[in-house]
């Protein structure tokens, strides 16, 4: 979790101690730890795991994502355009590579369309977490539509989920711009790695 500020967590941990009324030893004794590691959580010498930060939150009436600073409240959406802006940003994300599947008539009786994203991919390292949390976010869905979940334990879930994967940097890249030389180049080589086409065939 190298993507964090321990300093700033650690001062958040001691304001939400406080606020609970609770000294370092007690604190200390709630999560099983030594006086000498809350000290240090607070004063941002170690790193805190996700583990105990889940735990703090439940203990100090907190959340995982407040005590490490991830900002949650993202600017609203208001319209169509903002869900669409999302998705290029997405494909921007070095890291993660997705495909889109369009069915639809006549071909398909009916019209779907999807994003997928292949957990085995080598030239995707972070392909397979998304895999790994939209089977999560799946089954957490099934539940609440199957009301096996409330709606307060679904937003806990979403919170610890945030939070671990914020410890996660992604870099985003623009698009290089090429030359129609360039472009026409890579146009070849990507049509004869689909169907075995020569270059100056296009």
């Amino acid at each position: 979790m190298d993507n964090f500020d321990y300093s700033a967590i650690g001062q958040r941990i001691k304001v939400l101690r406080k606020r609970k009324g609770l000294n370092q030893t007690e604190l200390a004794t709630m999560l099983d730890k030594s006086l000498r590691t809350i000290q240090k959580y607070e004063n941002g010498e170690i790193e805190v795991s996700i583990a105990v930060v889940n735990q703090l939150a439940e203990l100090l009436d907190s959340t995982p994502t407040y005590i490490l600073g991830y900002e949650t409240k993202s600017a609203p959406i208001k319209n169509l355009a903002d869900v669409m802006s999302f998705l290029f940003q997405l494909e921007q994300v070095t890291g993660i590579q997705f495909s889109v599947d369009v069915k639809k008539p006549p071909r398909n009786k009916d019209w779907q369309c999807s994003i997928s994203f292949n957990g085995k991919s080598t030239d995707a390292d972070y392909n397979a977490d998304m895999c790994l949390f939209l089977e999560q976010w799946e089954e957490q869905r099934e539940d609440l539509r199957a009301y096996s979940m409330t709606q307060k334990a679904y937003r806990k879930w979403k919170d610890q989920t945030l939070a671990y994967y914020a410890a996660i940097p992604v870099e985003c890249v623009e698009p290089e711009e090429l030359s129609e030389e360039e472009r026409i180049e890579k146009h070849n080589a990507y049509l004869q790695s689909l169907y075995g086409a020569k270059k100056g065939e296009v």
